[in-house]
């Protein structure tokens, strides 16, 4: 038996081990997506998490490295999120849209601190100003997937990059305090976006 598979109170050290740095990570959620902007340290993050710093090192380089995991925790979720609502939805680009535009809205406004990790961090954090852009694409690849073939490869690329970022700035400022709209509003008008770039909405 290997030492990670080895037991003790019933779980294995690859166990504990993944638990921890799950641990770590809700830190990372709460300290990177504070209302009043990041406040990440390893001390503050293992005070948090209730861990020692021998725990921290066990699955992080450094804080920067740290930083990155929490950040590409959220913005796997966030992914996740809306390739569930798109093919859950049906093949109706109206139906794909609201759904895709709700899902995310969920995501970041019913735990705010997620909005924040994934729009508002990047621009305070300096690791995570490239890896933000670098991101980008992914999302980008899910948007254009979902427009039509009746615009070439060129405009579905230009079309997919230009929604995602406007609806980024969009869901930031919202989130930042500076848009005062309601919810059910800014939804609204998030998906006619989507739709008039479908050229379904004018």
């Amino acid at each position: 038996m290997t030492d990670a598979n080895r037991t003790w109170a019933g779980t294995s050290l690859s166990d504990r081990r993944a638990r921890r740095r799950r641990q770590l990570l809700d830190a990372g959620l709460d300290l990177l997506g504070t209302p009043e902007g990041p406040a990440v340290s390893v001390r503050a993050v293992c005070r948090s998490a209730g861990l020692t710093e021998r725990y921290f090192y066990e699955s992080f380089t450094d804080r920067d490295e740290f930083v990155v995991a929490a950040y590409d925790h959220v913005v796997t979720l966030a992914h996740r999120t809306l390739v569930d609502a798109v093919s859950l939805a049906g093949r109706d680009p109206s139906r794909r849209a609201e759904a895709a535009v709700s899902a995310f809205v969920t995501l970041i406004l019913d735990d705010p601190r997620q909005g924040r990790v994934l729009l508002l961090a990047p621009l305070a954090e300096e690791p995570l100003r490239r890896i933000g852009a670098q991101r980008l694409p992914v999302f980008a690849d899910l948007v254009r997937e979902q427009l039509s073939d009746r615009l070439d490869e060129g405009d579905r690329a230009m079309t997919a990059t230009a929604l995602v970022g406007g609806l980024a700035n969009v869901f930031a400022s919202y989130l930042g305090g500076t848009l005062d709209v309601t919810r059910e509003r800014l939804t609204a008008h998030c998906v006619r976006l989507v739709l008039a770039a479908e050229g379904l909405h004018s």
